[in-house]
């Protein structure tokens, strides 16, 4: 099994979804974070005042998969959240050791 974390930019949350949707991605959780990276925050003008932002708005995705599952979900959210700018996001793999659904007491692959 695999965990992927998926850091991206807001405004694409909804099309990755419907991306992951279509390739089979039953279960995932959203957070609304603030981060950044080589965009190093941004300059925003409000009420005429400019000013900078140090943590730039992010959506984060965390999908547990089958490993078989992996490469797919991968490149749905590759070429769905990527728009070619900086600030397009970043995904991470890591292996899952173990999962347990709490109400039937299912594990691994069987508790996704």
């Amino acid at each position: 099994m695999k965990y992927i974390i998926a850091i991206i930019k807001p405004h694409k949350l909804e099309e990755v979804r419907a991306a992951l949707a279509n390739v089979g991605v039953a279960v995932m959780t959203a957070s609304e974070v603030k981060g950044f990276g080589r965009q190093k925050g941004q300059t925003e003008i409000y009420r005429g005042a400019e000013y900078t932002t140090n943590m730039v708005p992010k959506a984060k995705l965390e999908i547990a998969v089958a490993d078989t599952l992996a490469g797919s979900v991968i490149e749905a959210i590759q070429q769905t959240a990527g728009t070619g700018a900086i600030g397009d996001g970043k995904i991470f793999v890591l292996d899952l050791a173990s999962a347990l659904r709490i109400r039937t007491g299912e594990t691994g692959e069987n508790a996704l």
